[in-house]
């Protein structure tokens, strides 16, 4: 098998059976594309070796130096190189051994209200004026502040999507094959009220099918942003704010805008003492999570939740006892 000639090929077959299987792999299909490039490019011949999985987990776009980086962007090939075995048998998989094990799940970034507040203060900004550019991004990124949508999800969304008299969103088959009633607060609706009307005047399509968040460069006016503009610009835009990262990952990332908003939502919830055991489930279903544990990875990857948990068991320990003698 010639591997840099058919490595391109393989991926889409690969990602095509994957995702007659119901995986969505958005993520995963980039990096697939961008290993099978990197193949290409070195000229790579014979089966898939280690070697060039590791030269490739080391040269991501954000030039990290940190091992931890690169062995979790190597434990993506793994099931692309299990597949492969099937037609090369050589193909080697690659180990933990290679940069050692990952550590447990990053802490993500948890924006403040005055973090998030300067980010649509900044987008509201964003050239030319007259223009919609502005409108678009901070509406964009108000939307997933305050509903912890992925960001896929909300580029998705088209008119017919967005029922503002009923005030909610049908986010549609996203991850996990899944779709979903997502309830929007007043202020919300309010906002994305204005958004539209701003946008209805500019003249882009009122279709149902068309796009609810718009692309309103030249070339690609009136279509739907694509993740790549949208993640480009916010790093223009966290560059310019200049925010100091609290998280683990290589800076405060635009996915760590839903973080944030279930880790606000619990953090409300145990100041006000309701039951989480209760509210999680709720919540675990608003955000799309399929299992609940994933909601409740948040308890333990957050300080501020910790110290609320902590500050109620001390309460609790602090009550008299019942004495049943």
């Amino acid at each position: 098998m010639s591997a840099p000639a058919s490595m391109p090929a393989l991926v889409e077959r690969y990602l095509r059976e994957r995702r007659r299987l119901g995986f969505e792999l958005r993520s995963p299909g980039l990096t697939l594309r961008n290993f099978a490039r990197h193949v290409q490019d070195r000229a790579h011949r014979g089966p898939l070796t280690r070697e060039i999985m590791a030269s490739w987990a080391r040269c991501d776009s954000h030039e990290s130096v940190d091992p931890c980086t690169w062995a979790r962007r190597l434990k993506q090939l793994r099931p692309f190189t299990r597949w492969l075995q099937q037609f090369e048998p050589r193909t080697e998989v690659p180990e933990e051994a290679i940069f050692g094990p990952l550590p447990q799940r990053q802490a993500p970034h948890i924006y403040s209200e005055k973090e998030i507040l300067d980010l649509l203060a900044t987008a509201r900004r964003l050239g030319p004026t007259p223009g919609l550019r502005g409108a678009v991004f901070e509406t964009l990124f108000g939307l997933m502040a305050c509903t912890g949508l992925r960001i896929s999800e909300a580029l998705a969304l088209r008119n017919v999507d967005v029922d503002l008299k009923a005030g909610r969103l049908t986010i549609q088959r996203t991850k996990f094959a899944k779709s979903r009633h997502v309830p929007l607060h007043v202020s919300a609706v309010q906002a994305l009220l204005q958004y539209r009307w701003l946008r209805d005047l500019s003249g882009e399509s009122v279709r149902q099918e068309a796009p609810f968040f718009v692309d309103t460069q030249d070339r690609s006016r009136g279509q739907p942003l694509t993740c790549h503009h949208v993640e480009r610009l916010f790093a223009e835009l966290r560059e310019q704010l200049g925010w100091r990262n609290r998280g683990t990952h290589y800076a405060p990332r635009i996915h760590d805008l839903r973080h944030a908003f279930v880790v606000r939502r619990i953090v409300s919830w145990q100041a006000q003492g309701v039951d989480i055991d209760q509210a999680m489930l709720s919540l675990s279903t608003y955000v799309g999570h399929t299992n609940v544990t994933n909601t409740y990875w948040y308890l333990s990857a957050v300080p501020e939740l910790m110290t609320l948990a902590a500050h109620r068991f001390e309460a609790l320990q602090l009550q008299p006892r019942v004495s049943h003698a």
